[in-house]
């Protein structure tokens, strides 16, 4: 069974130069706490891949501020202009990448498959450095797969087995991660004894699960 920690000795796994997952669209189910402690320890150097980097002073927006990130793999940053300008004067290195192509290439990761073929892309910035395959006359680019050391995840519900619930569109990105890290560190509103959520919702298995801790944010 997974260990329920607080959230900071849950942070405290997270090492300076990791690579870590974060879920959520925007601030919809990023795991607010747990973001927020990790950038208030310091903890620096930093490769994060997800989504989005939230808004300034919000969700992933506070790692941006706190100068942990070295190197950022999302699918846009328009919505944090400090992102943007931290990019621009190379304190900050972002990896742009199409946001079906993200997810899939996380869901690689967590499957153990080494890659897939996408049209996406093809013949713009986003083919630069990638091999192209032709299947059938069609050009594809061949895209790898991610994985991290750790996932910060954001659930409803956990049981003490660590099987989790999402919250409608809070859902996004998260469970996908879980099944792509190393470490698995998942924030949840409510944590219930084993037997009281329903098998057939259970939407991560506990199998995925390293840690749980409990929010202190509701219904996001």
């Amino acid at each position: 069974m997974p260990a329920i920690l607080s959230i900071s000795e849950a942070v405290a796994q997270v090492k300076g130069g990791s690579t870590v997952m974060i879920g959520g669209f925007m601030t919809c189910g990023t795991p607010t706490g747990l973001v927020a402690e990790l950038a208030r320890r310091g903890v620096h150097g930093l490769t994060v891949i997800a989504n989005d980097t939230g808004v300034q002073g919000n969700g992933i927006g506070m790692l941006i501020s706190a100068g942990a990130v070295t190197q950022l793999i999302a699918s846009h940053i328009g919505t944090n202009p400090e992102t943007g300008q931290r990019m621009i004067d190379g304190r900050l290195q972002v990896e742009l990448v199409p946001q079906g192509t993200l997810v899939e290439r996380i869901r690689c990761g967590g499957a153990g498959l080494g890659g897939f073929l996408t049209p996406t892309g093809v013949g713009t910035v986003v083919a630069e450095g990638k091999q192209a395959i032709v299947v059938d006359g069609r050009t594809y680019l061949l895209e790898t797969p991610l994985r991290a050391d750790v996932a910060l995840i954001k659930a409803w519900k956990a049981d003490r087995k660590g099987n989790l619930l999402y919250r409608r569109s809070a859902r996004n990105f998260n469970p996908v991660m879980a099944m792509a890290a190393d470490l698995v560190i998942a924030e949840v509103e409510e944590i219930v004894e084993v037997g009281e959520l329903d098998p057939d919702q259970v939407m991560t298995p506990g199998i995925f699960v390293d840690i749980l801790v409990r929010s202190v944010s509701r219904h996001d």
